[in-house]
């Protein structure tokens, strides 16, 4: 039994060290700039939209929770106690990716090429939405990190990994992931 908790002792303290060590990576990779941080929406509980969805009525959308208001308060703390700048914050149109965008960074604009594609009602823009992203990426001449607030099907399109809400990851703009961080 001793062995046991002598071995479970290590172990977290092994995993504080890694992650104290990867905080440290992370931030020195965004104080270098021009890097995307691709995050997905905070809590909002459920999945996918209710059938009467309205892009305009927030109440007919799933919202952040008391936990996914303070997971971006959180995010914006990161951003604001390290120092690392920012060139624009961009934002789906759907509310729980405003509502974090809003929290974390008070400042940001929308740009519908984040907008979710998962429902069958959206699906049809998915080609044109990668395709304007990119091509804004392609053209984003900014020399601090651009912030883009999105949906796990955005993200897993774009970098080819699956997200957790109020994740960043961190990616070049070749879309190579560099690091990922959750809150």
């Amino acid at each position: 039994m001793k062995f046991i908790k002598f071995f479970l002792l290590i172990l977290l303290s092994f995993n504080i060290s890694v992650k104290a060590n990867s905080n440290d990576e992370i931030q020195s990779l965004l104080k270098e700039g021009k890097k995307l941080i691709f995050i997905r929406h905070a809590i909002a509980p459920g999945g996918g939209d209710p059938l009467d969805f309205d892009i305009l009525k927030c109440e007919t959308q799933r919202n952040l929770s008391i936990e996914g208001i303070e997971q971006s308060k959180n995010i914006g703390k990161f951003f604001s106690e390290n120092n690392i700048k920012i060139d624009k914050v961009l934002s789906s149109e759907w509310c729980r990716c405003k509502q974090t965008a809003q929290h974390a960074f008070d400042k940001y604009e929308t740009k519908s090429f984040l907008n979710s594609f998962f429902s069958a009602k959206f699906a049809s823009n998915k080609n044109k939405q990668i395709y304007d992203l990119k091509k804004y990426i392609n053209e984003w001449s900014g020399d601090n990190n651009l912030v883009l607030v999105t949906h796990y099907v955005t993200i897993q399109e774009v970098l080819n990994v699956t997200s957790s809400s109020g994740e960043l990851i961190i990616a070049d703009r070749n879309f190579n992931v560099l690091a990922r961080q959750n809150f």
